[in-house]
């Protein structure tokens, strides 16, 4: 099992706890909403095999690569074997922060995509209160205060260098990063207040981003209305002509 694997089972565990339960309902929240509104043919999980967040997707072939889980693929996330262009939807849930090579794991995430396909990314915020956690000494050799967060300005660098445009994203989770549960619901005021007053201080961010390819141009079906077979010059003459003669009667008038 590869060290990236380990920290994705050992993060997985730390979901079960109520500070990972209270950030897990809003990633829920997040991915169910974006992933159901993207379409293709395969969609790819990597990282957190335990919990699905391509629950609410409309792909029929979903998988998940990790050491465990009910479809998982055992593989290298930086080293996939996958097809090029093949995957329409690719989901990093704290990959990026817990890998000694998040560059190479980007490059093969725009490897297997198709063109337009997307990738939806979720980290931790280092400017938030959860993040500060790692100034104390004691937190910092703790799941998840031992991984390295991404800065967010920093991770939006990236993707555009791989020409992986942003189309999306939000930051959740402002309550500050307590390990009892009622401490957490007394400080649920804060989530409400986040986005209006310090939207860059969410404990978890999240970004969309689509893959564009250069030089290439998606046709559109044409709208167009379809006229007969038989006599469709005639048909068209006549629908010009009386577009024709109305300008010239409103014209007149």
């Amino acid at each position: 099992m590869s060290t990236d694997q380990q920290d994705s089972d050992q993060l997985s565990a730390w979901f079960g706890t109520p500070l990972g339960q209270y950030l897990l309902a809003r990633e829920h929240e997040y991915f169910d909403r974006v992933v159901a509104d993207i379409f293709g043919f395969n969609a790819l999980q990597c990282g957190l095999a335990q919990i699905d967040l391509l629950r609410a997707s409309r792909i029929t072939s979903r998988w998940c690569v990790g050491a465990s889980g009910p479809i998982a693929l055992q593989a290298d996330f930086t080293d996939l074997p996958i097809a090029a262009n093949s995957v329409d939807l690719v989901v990093l849930p704290h990959v990026l922060e817990f890998s000694a090579d998040p560059h190479q794991i980007l490059r093969e995430v725009v490897r297997i995509l198709v063109p337009e396909g997307q990738v939806v990314i979720s980290g931790f915020n280092p400017w938030s209160l959860l993040g500060m956690k790692r100034l104390i000494p004691r937190a910092r050799g703790q799941m998840p205060w031992c991984g390295h967060f991404i800065q967010l300005p920093r991770l939006k660098d990236w993707l555009s260098l791989l020409s992986l445009d942003v189309i999306g994203g939000r930051m959740q989770g402002y309550a500050p990063p307590f390990s009892q549960e009622r401490w957490l619901r007394r400080f649920g005021f804060m989530d409400a207040a986040g986005d209006r007053w310090w939207p860059f201080a969410g404990g978890v961010y999240f970004l969309q981003a689509v893959k564009h390819v250069r030089g290439m141009r998606l046709i559109k079906p044409s709208w167009r209305p379809r006229l007969a077979a038989s006599g469709n010059v005639v048909a068209l003459r006549r629908f010009r002509g009386r577009g024709i003669a109305a300008r010239q009667i409103t014209t007149k008038r």
